[in-house]
């Protein structure tokens, strides 16, 4: 089988990671675009060609990936897609549910892949995690956090839309189901139009989840504590720790049990989400499998939650998930 060939839109500082990631990989990197003339210097040492315009690398590649701004997402991707290319793109995918919705729509019309980058559906902790919920319990409320402050935030977006997306994705990974209402408040300390911290409560029904996300914490923590029935169970992304703690309280009386770590064998999320990526662009003669971890079409799920607690931030309301 011949390697796939992989062409890198945007060599910035994530997208470094990309070519790095590539190049351990059984692939053929035909080039990188970046309209950054000074990148060129920075990804000599893989000694792959380089264009500034990525349109001028579309020829020449199979599959595509995207780390460029999140404003430009959508015109890359769909001019790639047009091109007859699998795409790999950042989240979110697009700054809308309605333009995400549209490229799925294109990506499927032309049976091609088109994915997103939610790495942590490949952290061996959030598999662990997903695996544990049948098991312990009926749900009683979810909490997460991601927070640091360790670079500047992001000025093509706000936190809820670069780092709470993350946190949300995850739950509808975990969860397999959608949240029926969403609210949220934020905070605009550094810039006026983009938050840099805020709080996120999603509203299932039976149970609730809570996401804490901020540029401004003094801690970096990627974490997530599942509140069940039976068993209590707290995941370290960062580590890819997951600890179980068995747990009953009621009313009579409170039922516990010595706290287990499980055995989790550590993977760089990065490059098992890329290895999945170019070994489903190796099979596309097919339609793309069901299997598929991250396919767009999740994508829209995760940004119509961001889009509604943005307006809920905004108008101090909850607003329904239609």
């Amino acid at each position: 089988m011949n390697k796939v060939r992989i062409g890198i839109v945007g060599v910035g500082k994530w997208g470094k990671n990309h070519l790095r990631t590539f190049a351990q990989l059984p692939v053929e990197i035909v080039g990188v675009a970046d309209k950054d003339k000074n990148q060129r210097r920075a990804v000599a040492s893989f000694h792959v060609p380089f264009f500034t315009n990525y349109k001028d690398l579309l020829p020449m590649a199979d599959a595509v990936t995207i780390a460029v701004p999140t404003d430009l997402h959508y015109g890359v991707a769909k001019e790639s897609l047009l091109a007859g290319k699998h795409v790999f793109v950042e989240k979110p995918a697009t700054d809308s549910a309605k333009k995400t919705r549209e490229l799925v729509a294109l990506a499927r019309a032309k049976n091609l892949i088109l994915s997103v980058g939610y790495l942590y559906r490949f952290n061996p902790a959030v598999l662990k995690m997903k695996e544990l919920i049948p098991s312990i319990g009926k749900l009683q409320y979810v909490t997460m956090r991601y927070i640091h402050s360790i670079k500047p935030p992001r000025k093509d977006s706000g936190a809820i839309l670069n780092l709470g997306i993350h946190m949300i994705d995850i739950l509808n990974f975990i969860l397999n189901e959608r949240p029926r209402r969403v609210s949220c408040v934020r905070a605009n300390y550094i810039h006026p139009e983009r938050e840099d911290s805020a709080h996120i409560l999603l509203d299932y029904g039976p149970f609730f989840a809570s996401i804490e996300v901020s540029s401004c914490h003094p801690e970096k923590k990627r974490d997530v504590w599942v509140v069940a029935g039976k068993e209590k169970v707290y995941a370290d992304l960062l580590e890819q720790r997951v600890v179980r703690y068995p747990l009953t309280v009621s009313e009579q009386l409170v039922r516990s049990g010595p706290a287990k770590e499980e055995k989790i064998i550590k993977k760089e999320p990065l490059y098992e989400q890329f290895h999945h990526f170019i070994e489903h662009v190796a099979k596309s003669e097919k339609r793309p499998q069901r299997r598929f971890t991250n396919m767009s079409e999740e994508n829209h799920h995760t940004l119509r939650i961001c889009e509604l607690a943005l307006k809920s931030a905004i108008g101090g309301r909850h607003y329904p998930l239609a």
